[in-house]
């Protein structure tokens, strides 16, 4: 009984990547490639998260600098990568793992300093 269930699940292992490799857009289409509107819609979503925090707090400025880099992805075609740096964002967001302590500032160089 016990080497039957081992030779069915390898049969059904190999059964499954022979339909893989027979056919290879069928599997990609039904995952579902992310588009423009699911990247729209994850930075509209993450810079909603951002604005909720002061301007000056450092999390949001994080999180703004993950959303830029996120339109970049969008603007080249890597919806995918968008749709991670939205993410990369709202976690920064939520989680809030940059806290200035009393006192201090966030001082950003400009270009040429």
């Amino acid at each position: 009984m016990h080497l039957f269930r081992i030779t069915f699940c390898a049969l059904s292992l190999l059964a499954g990547a022979g339909c893989a490799v027979a056919a290879p857009g069928v599997a990609a289409s039904a995952l579902g490639e992310p588009t423009r509107e699911d990247c729209n819609a994850a930075v509209a979503e993450a810079r909603a998260l951002a604005g909720a925090l002061p301007a000056d707090h450092l999390s949001r400025y994080f999180a703004e600098r993950h959303l830029l880099q996120a339109l970049a992805e969008a603007g080249n075609g890597e919806f995918d990568e968008c749709l991670d740096m939205a993410a990369r964002a709202s976690d920064e967001v939520r989680e809030r793992r940059h806290e200035l302590r009393p006192g201090e500032r966030l001082k950003v160089l400009g270009a040429d300093e």
